[in-house]
């Protein structure tokens, strides 16, 4: 519609994001927006989540994206806060994930100058956003921003940068405002699934590979239940174990780092991957080895909403162009022969993702984790950064589907706390729980102030082991005994966590662990518990030979 009356760059915005159905922005203030927070003075249908660096605001932004599936909306300075929040920018890009993050930017009459925290944001960003722009006409504010939806969620999904001229944003015009924009349907081609389908017939060997953006409840049961029918086993790649709910009858586990020897030697035999969503990146194909470019003896269907992601690394027998809910939708009628493979692929992953005590630690995380799917809800939210930390999670927690599983495949440190607080708002009626381990947490464990402030209900767990285990785990592996660098000297968590208004406790051993979650469960608000745990348990699966001093 045409709003006759003449309004600021500011008000424009605020109005657009509105007609697009924004309800949240995360922000840390800057003086180069002014106007666009004045507006939002007068916009209490969008809650403004202030939080407290600008690594956070984009971490938060990009989950909420991911939960919702329309862009998560991140506001942050010129300068210093465009690079803090540029960590957020290239994990949504990583993670396919739908986020605009827009920057107050220097005058237009200074651009050029070096002025004060100038940096041409349209070059900075170039490489890691699907779309980085300047809006130089507040006239075209609703031009730019609908645009930006569109980039962000269609093909692809992935971040979008506007810069925003301070100047710009107080300009009075009259403005024609955008509609609401929708992802643009990509329906399935029936000659692909029907190709799909012979190559069923004539495999011996096939497994899926789940993951990527896209999935939704509807397409993951639909897609579980025609895997379970054709008897297919599915792994899920990288940190996308909740592209299809865990305990369907198929589910072979998950690939990535460290994942279980019996669902490595299964993709190696296959004949037949068919790979819907992901990209198929380093992480989960262990380095392009276990899945190779050229993949001989192998026959690869590849499905990606996408197409310049279809035979860009992989040499593709069958492109399929699709969403997944389309993809999902036209498997409904598909046959193929009963396979035997995807019990026992299940069969293989629950004796995987059942832990076998370890007695020699104080503190075991694996039985801690049997402990939480015992106690919490089915649907939680497990948020986790980078740390060898997360592999426990990872191998033993059952993921309930979509929507239960934030984890950066950017391997991006510092993710677990802000991700959620973004779910805790979006989910108020969910379990949400953080994992972050002692050097992951200190990234940005400052947003429990911003958790706290907005009534955030999520759970906090702090697993402490006293140093970089990631790195330490590799250090070991090629310089044995030579521990440089690695260590850490920490505070006391549960301290901190108490300094920020938390519920708190210190957890030492196994025993006390499930008594401290119960008590944590039955407070309110952000509670948090710091897990003390021992370098020599470097993985859920190895340990040190000697923990050197």
């Amino acid at each position: 519609m045409t709003d006759p009356t003449p309004r600021t760059g500011g008000r424009i915005l605020a109005d657009q994001l509105l007609a697009q159905g924004c309800d949240r922005i995360f922000t840390v203030p800057g003086e180069s927006f002014l106007a666009v927070l004045d507006a939002l003075y007068d916009t209490p249908a969008i809650d403004l989540v202030v939080c407290r660096q600008e690594g956070g605001v984009g971490f938060m932004a990009c989950a909420d994206g991911a939960l919702t599936g329309r862009p998560g909306i991140a506001f942050v300075t010129r300068g210093p806060g465009a690079t803090n929040a540029s960590i957020g920018v290239h994990v949504a890009r990583q993670d396919s994930q739908p986020m605009i993050l827009f920057i107050g930017d220097v005058d237009r009459g200074t651009r050029d100058r070096e002025a004060f925290q100038e940096i041409n944001f349209e070059a900075m960003f170039a490489p890691i956003a699907k779309w980085a722009a300047r809006i130089d006409d507040a006239a075209r504010i609703p031009e730019y921003v609908a645009r930006a939806y569109a980039v962000a969620m269609n093909g692809r999904p992935g971040p979008v940068v506007l810069a925003l001229p301070e100047d710009m944003l107080k300009d009075v015009v009259e403005a024609v405002d955008r509609p609401r924009v929708e992802k643009t349907p990509q329906a399935c081609d029936e000659a692909s699934i029907d190709h799909l389908c012979d190559l069923l017939v004539t495999a011996e060997r096939p497994l899926a590979i789940v993951g990527g953006a896209g999935w939704d409840v509807n397409a993951s049961v639909t897609f579980a239940d025609w895997a379970a029918r054709v008897g297919l086993p599915v792994a899920a790649a990288f940190r996308r174990q909740d592209a299809i709910a865990n305990d369907c009858p198929v589910y072979a586990g998950n690939l990535g780092y460290g994942p279980n020897p019996k669902l490595v030697q299964r993709v190696k035999d296959a004949d037949l991957l068919i790979v819907a969503g992901p990209r198929l990146g380093e992480a989960t194909t262990d380095g392009y080895t276990l899945i190779t470019p050229e993949h001989p003896g192998q026959r690869l269907v590849h499905v990606h909403p996408d197409a310049n992601e279809l035979g860009m690394t992989y040499r593709t027998d069958l492109p399929i162009c699709a969403t997944m809910a389309e993809f999902a939708e036209a498997l409904v009628l598909a046959e193929g022969p009963l396979h035997p493979h995807g019990a026992e692929a299940h069969a293989e992953y629950r004796a995987w993702s059942t832990p076998a005590p370890r007695p020699a630690l104080d503190l075991d995380l694996g039985p801690c984790v049997m402990d939480m799917r015992d106690l919490l809800p089915p649907d939680t939210i497990i948020c986790n950064g980078a740390g060898n930390y997360s592999g426990w999670w990872h191998r033993y927690w059952r993921y309930a589907g979509p929507g239960t599983q934030l984890a950066p495949t950017a391997g991006a440190m510092g993710y677990g706390v802000p991700a959620a607080t973004a779910a805790a708002l979006r989910h108020p009626e969910r379990t949400v729980v953080a994992l972050a381990g002692d050097g992951c947490f200190l990234m940005n464990g400052q947003e429990l102030a911003t958790a706290v402030a907005h009534g955030a209900e999520m759970l906090v767990l702090v697993i402490d082991n006293s140093g970089y285990g990631t790195i330490r785990m590799h250090q070991e592996r090629d310089y044995p005994g030579r521990v440089s660098g690695t260590r850490l000297q920490n505070p006391d968590f549960a301290a901190l966590g108490r300094a920020y208004g938390c519920w708190a406790e210190t957890v030492e051993t196994t025993e006390d662990f499930a008594p401290a979650l119960q008590r944590a469960l039955a407070e309110p608000g952000v509670r948090l518990l710091h897990l003390k745990t021992e370098m020599r348990a470097i993985t859920s699966g190895a340990m040190l030979a000697e923990e050197a001093e």
